[in-house]
């Protein structure tokens, strides 16, 4: 009996609710012109012709800015993006039961969005780049963290409104990021790409309708809305709570989905240096998931070549997750042996000696035990390390060879995944530039001593008799590389099913190509 009377009574907990309340009130919401605040709200979101330009001006920065994978170029467009303005007004005018500013803000909403998308395909359509990017492939799967990111800056952006805090907002508008997807639903409208179109147009769904809603939510803490029936306040809650429910459920799969991707790349990368050993160097690790089974391609740095290590890795990947998986594993073998026996062979010793090594490394950046010297052959190798592409490396290579007559640098360049070589549509002759890309390749395989590749041609499915155009391709590569001294095993991958799945996502160009891949000879 005690205990029970002990426990809080339900009026009890309605005394303190009330409490709080009039706290609230008096403490937070006391003072604030509400008035003021809706004028202010409205002035930035009704359609005028100044958001129309700014909406246009974000647009052109944005796409312009995905197409080059420019992260900088992309936060400009943020900051310039008038759309937020319209949103906070959609939110406020839902919290107070004004339809008719609702209606003008969801108007300045859609017709600012239209504009941004339809500008954003002209500017794909009239670019030259219409290659995906990552910049563009970030904005395609929306996910749990998303509707989050999207809830705390709209929280935030109603706050900096109510209160005046307009240097806020600037803040809210990189995090929300409601420019970018626009803009990359444009280029999947340009480019034809459902996958890219739905995912960006998903994610600004996302965005739209969490700013909207957690803007309302804002207002209503804040004491717009008053005048509201109870009636009319719970039929608010339980929308609000139902649309989040609702996006939430399929955001949170999403994430579900990214986060066995990690784990399932994680344990790829696992399983490759668990069968290689502890001397593996593991230079390039692809995961795609895209196809119907998940496929890891990788680069290794091993002692000697294993040719039935992309089984091995294969099974135990496949026990592991449970799936079937396809592993490619490109393996360079350098014996120790041999590095140690050519390390002691060109070992130098002498002031000159020390001196031409030391002037090599500083020029090349290296540290000089990088250097080996042999003074015999009055040749010079060079292990550099670093991101920068094969071609700088190359012209690197050449300026320091230029710089020392007599000596014969070869700079050899970081182990990596080489560039597909891009032909044009319907076409298997190699461009003069295409011709010196697959030269580069040549020269990259020559220096990490690799003789023999593996090159695979492909072909987009609209290009008329794929399997053999991609063969073709194959072997116009081929012949090129053996310039390089390097023999190729050439094949052919027509397009299939799970090809025409891809294309949708990463565009037709993808496959008009050639793929090199170090192989045992």
């Amino acid at each position: 009996m005690n205990e029970l009377s002990a426990a809080p009574s339900s009026a009890d907990t309605r005394t303190r609710f009330d409490v709080l309340r009039r706290w609230w009130r008096r403490g937070i919401q006391s003072g604030l012109d509400h008035e003021a605040v809706l004028v202010r709200v409205d002035a930035d979101s009704g359609f005028t012709s100044r958001y129309a330009f700014m909406v246009l001006m974000s647009a052109g920065i944005a796409i312009l800015g995905l197409l080059q994978s420019s992260p900088a170029v992309v936060i400009g467009a943020m900051l310039v993006s008038p759309l937020m303005g319209p949103i906070i007004g959609l939110g406020f005018a839902l919290a107070t039961f004004d339809w008719e500013k609702a209606r003008s803000s969801l108007a300045a909403v859609a017709i600012g969005s239209l504009m941004a998308i339809a500008f954003s395909a002209l500017v794909v359509l009239l670019s030259p780049l219409k290659d995906l990017t990552t910049e563009l492939l970030a904005r395609t799967r929306p996910n749990l963290f998303d509707l989050l990111v999207a809830t705390f800056s709209a929280l935030a952006g109603a706050y900096a409104t109510v209160r005046g805090r307009g240097e806020t907002i600037v803040g809210v508008a990189i995090a929300t990021a409601l420019m970018p997807p626009l803009a990359t639903v444009g280029f999947g409208l340009a480019t034809g790409n459902g996958v890219v179109f739905f995912g960006a147009l998903g994610l600004f769904l996302t965005n739209l309708i969490a700013i909207t809603l957690s803007a309302s939510a804002m207002a209503r803490l804040y004491g717009f809305g008053a005048h509201l029936s109870p009636d009319q306040t719970r039929t608010q809650t339980r929308w609000l709570v139902g649309v989040f429910i609702l996006l939430a459920i399929p955001l949170a799969i999403s994430l579900r989905q990214i986060a066995w991707e990690a784990w399932a790349t994680q344990n790829a990368r696992t399983a490759i240096a668990r069968e290689f050993g502890p001397q593996v160097r593991i230079t390039t690790l692809e995961p795609d998931f895209r196809g119907e089974s998940p496929a890891f391609r990788a680069v290794v740095v091993t002692d000697s070549y294993d040719a039935q290590a992309d089984a091995r890795v294969r099974q135990s990947l496949e026990e592991t997750l449970g799936r079937p998986v396809d592993v490619s594993i490109s393996q360079l073998a350098v014996s120790r042996e041999a590095s140690q026996a050519e390390r002691e062979r060109v070992a130098t010793g002498g002031t000159a000696m020390a001196m031409l090594r030391s002037q090599l490394a500083i020029t090349a950046g290296v540290a000089p035990e990088d250097v080996l010297l042999d003074q015999s052959a009055r040749r010079a190798r060079i292990q550099v390390s670093g991101t920068l592409p094969l071609l700088a490396w190359r012209e690197l290579e050449q300026r320091i060879d230029d710089s020392h007559p007599g000596w014969d640098v070869q700079l050899v360049p970081p182990v990596q995944a080489l560039p597909d070589i891009r032909f044009e549509a319907g076409s298997d002759e190699l461009t003069p530039q295409s011709g010196a890309e697959v030269d580069q390749l040549g020269w990259a395989l020559a220096r990490w001593g690799v003789s023999y590749a593996t090159v695979t041609g492909h072909a987009a499915s609209n290009e008329p008799d794929a399997p053999d155009l991609a063969r073709r391709r194959a072997e116009a590569v081929a012949a090129r590389l053996v310039q390089s001294a390097v023999e190729a095993d050439v094949r052919a991958d027509p397009p299939g099913p799970a090809q025409r799945a891809r294309e949708a996502e990463l565009g037709l160009a993808a496959f008009r190509s050639v793929s090199v891949a170090p192989a045992s000879g």
